[in-house]
């Protein structure tokens, strides 16, 4: 048999084994043709070697190939550009085809387009702009600027680096532009948050007559999805659809995340309803849509479905949407069967699921549980600890926020604006202004101070503290405030009794076309009522259900304040009854009910303590309230009454808690405690207190006299 037939016959063979990326034959037939060789031109022929080489690339074998390469006797353009074929397609070592230009000039070997081709690709992997235009020079001194693979090659590379202007101009100049062109450059647009201008090539592309592929309309929709776009994607469905272009999986996927992204879960359960072989981004995205959605049950049902089937197996993205939809349901019902699920896969050690557990605890009002979860964990990031952080601020523990903030800090995590937020709202919260102005330091120190969270909380601390004039400061010279900021203001402005700079504020967020939310109704309804603005707060009232923006049961509480202030009770009870949250928040009814005591309305203020009592007859306040009722309509009987009720609830009731920060501890006592450790002093000082008030009057009265 022909040495070079024998050449050919394992060159053949070595072609058929990289088909199949069979690392561990391929090795063996390299063993066999190392121990046997069929000829002495075997160890000399550029043309076996390359083809090893080849091999070892479809392989992923980047060492074997390098080694190869090196045991080459005469290497050819060949062999350089299957060598920097391999590195251009692994990002961890695209840097490395670099040190082959100068190698292949040291060799006298000219490139041609498929070495660019490559070398494009990996200063595109390395995100490297200076060494792409310097090979975006070499191509021009070659020649290669009219090769339709390097023009391509060179949109790609300029696009990846986030260089529009420059891949726009390698765009314009590929004369017979394909799909391969208008992809990278609609991609390169997409991927630098460039979303609309994207589109709009897309309609470009479609308008010259080129047939977008199923790479195409999956970018779109993905691009549709980011922007919340979902008329423009049901547009490119409904392309799809008419074009006849098979939907690959992805291009599925695509659809189902961008109806999911949409707030349209329910379209979303149809395009995945009619996935043949859904894998488990397919389920992710609709578990996900739904829990993202308010529909928590479904997702919970459709965890239930995938876990039905052998596989695909949940994964810690599957388990983190469904904890997720969990939230909003009973942690005993729901959660932590879920947690014991996350153990039982193995996924109770990762950070991203366990901040998820967090989330969902804290929700269910379960600290203890929350904090069990996240000392699982070892490896904590920022994000795990900022949810701590603000777990505990939520429930009003400002204690356990700042423990957790400062061991955030002594552990050395990055301090980020979310946690910065966190801590400075458990500041507001609790009222705690020294601890505030340190974080206000702290948030300076480390550049935060410019961020739109951290300066909305800041306002917000420094208004609840009630400094003003320091609130001011932080809010005015920023040159554009998002809407939290602004809430912050007319909020401090609401909560100081000036309503009339609130309503100002209000005006000019309409002005910086800003869509007004629910904390800014609250807190503009909340200053009308104490600014006594009834027109106005109507108007605010309407202004708000209009613009889809539906009143929670602090709003209905504000409205119920402010038609109370101004003694239109039918109306405020009109609220009430109109309200979904007549029954189950009770402080509605108080609200009424005290404001009954002022207008001396003995029916009404009856009818509204009936509603209250009728849910909770042991609630203290609403026998206090009815009790004055009847006091000033002079029903002394009664007064009597519910005198006696208040007494036998005083001694079931545990008695309501107090505190007082001094010198950075935060001391708790109740009303005739005398437990404190301190309580000998504090009544020591209280009594000398009392002599030099009692002193001051007696030498008041002395110098009355004396005059």
């Amino acid at each position: 048999m022909p040495a070079s037939y024998e050449i050919s016959f394992v060159a053949s063979l070595i072609q058929k084994c990289t088909a199949v990326n069979c690392l561990k034959k391929a090795r063996q037939l390299h063993a066999l043709i190392l121990t046997n060789a069929v000829a002495p031109v075997c160890h000399q022929s550029p043309y076996l070697h390359n083809n090893l080489l080849s091999m070892y690339a479809r392989c992923n074998s980047l060492e074997d190939a390098k080694q190869v390469f090196d045991k080459v006797p005469k290497r050819n353009l060949v062999s350089y550009n299957a060598l920097i074929a391999v590195y251009s397609r692994a990002p961890d070592h695209a840097d490395k085809v670099f040190g082959l230009i100068t190698q292949m000039a040291f060799e006298c070997k000219r490139p041609n387009g498929s070495t660019f081709t490559s070398l494009l690709q990996a200063a595109s992997s390395v995100e490297d702009p200076l060494m792409g235009s310097s090979l975006h020079a070499q191509v021009v001194k070659f020649g290669f600027l009219d090769d339709a693979r390097v023009q391509t090659s060179l949109l790609g590379m300029y696009s990846n680096c986030g260089d529009l202007e420059s891949a726009s101009k390698a765009f314009g100049c590929i004369g017979d532009k394909d799909a391969v062109a208008w992809n990278s450059i609609i991609l390169g647009n997409l991927k630098n948050d460039n979303i609309e201008q994207g589109l709009r090539i897309f309609c470009d592309m479609v308008s010259s007559g080129v047939i977008p592929t199923q790479f195409t309309y999956s970018m779109i929709l993905n691009g549709c999805s980011r922007m919340g776009n979902h008329r423009f994607g049901q547009v490119i469905h409904a392309q799809v659809i008419i074009s006849n272009t098979e939907a690959d999986l992805p291009l599925q996927n695509a659809l189902l995340d961008m109806y999911c992204n949409c707030g349209d879960p329910e379209t979303a359960f149809y395009v995945f309803s009619r996935i043949e072989n859904p894998n488990l981004v397919s389920w992710n995205s609709i578990i996900s849509g739904f829990s993202e959605n308010g529909d928590g049950m479904m997702a919970l049902h459709l965890f239930i479905r995938l876990k039905s089937f052998s596989l695909p197996k949940p994964d810690e993205y599957t388990f983190a949407s469904v904890i997720s939809a969990a939230s909003a349901l009973l942690a005993s019902n729901c959660g932590k069967p879920l947690h014991a699920q996350v153990i039982k896969a193995g996924f109770d050690l990762s950070v991203f699921v366990a901040t998820t557990l967090v989330s969902m605890y804290f929700k269910n009002g379960d600290a203890e549980s929350a904090e069990m979860a996240f000392k699982r964990i070892l490896k904590r990031d920022v994000v795990l600890w900022t949810e701590m952080i603000m777990g505990f601020s939520r429930m009003a523990d400002g204690e356990g926020a700042m423990r957790l903030f400062l061991e955030m800090c002594q552990e050395g995590h990055m301090i980020d604006s979310f946690s910065l937020s966190g801590i400075i709202s458990a500041c507001a919260d609790l009222a705690m202004l020294k601890q505030g102005e340190m974080i206000h330091t702290l948030a300076i120190k480390t550049g935060q101070d410019v961020e739109m969270s951290v300066c909305g909380s800041l306002v917000d601390m420094y208004a609840k503290n009630g400094d003003l004039h320091a609130a001011q400061s932080i809010f005015f010279p920023l040159s554009n405030p998002d809407l939290k900021c602004w809430n912050a203001m007319v909020g401090a402005y609401s909560h100081h009794g000036m309503a009339e700079e609130a309503l100002k504020l209000f005006e000019e967020i309409l002005k910086h076309e800003l869509r007004p939310d629910h904390v800014t109704f609250l807190s503009l309804l909340s200053a009308c009522s104490h600014g006594g603005f009834i027109e106005k707060g109507k108007l605010f009232w309407n202004y708000m259900k209009e613009d889809g923006c539906v009143p929670g049961p602090k709003h209905y509480s504000c409205m119920v304040s402010l038609l109370g202030r101004a003694g239109l009770l039918d109306e405020a009870e009109e609220i009430i009854n109109e309200s979904p949250y007549s029954k189950d928040h009770l402080e509605l009814w108080r609200t009424l009910l005290s404001f009954c005591v002022t207008s001396r309305n003995l029916e009404k203020g009856i009818n509204a303590a009936e509603q209250v009592l009728k849910l909770d007859p042991k609630d203290n306040g609403t026998h206090i309230l009815l009790s004055n009722l009847y006091a000033v309509t002079e029903r002394w009987e009664g007064v009597a009454e519910m005198r006696r009720k208040i007494r036998g609830l005083m001694l079931e009731k545990g008695p309501g808690l107090s505190w007082i920060e001094a010198k950075n501890n935060i001391h708790v006592f109740t009303s005739g405690d005398q437990s404190h450790p301190q309580a000998d002093e504090a009544q020591a000082e209280l009594q000398r207190l009392r002599e030099n008030m009692i002193k001051s009057v007696e030498d008041e009265l002395d110098l009355n006299i004396a005059a």
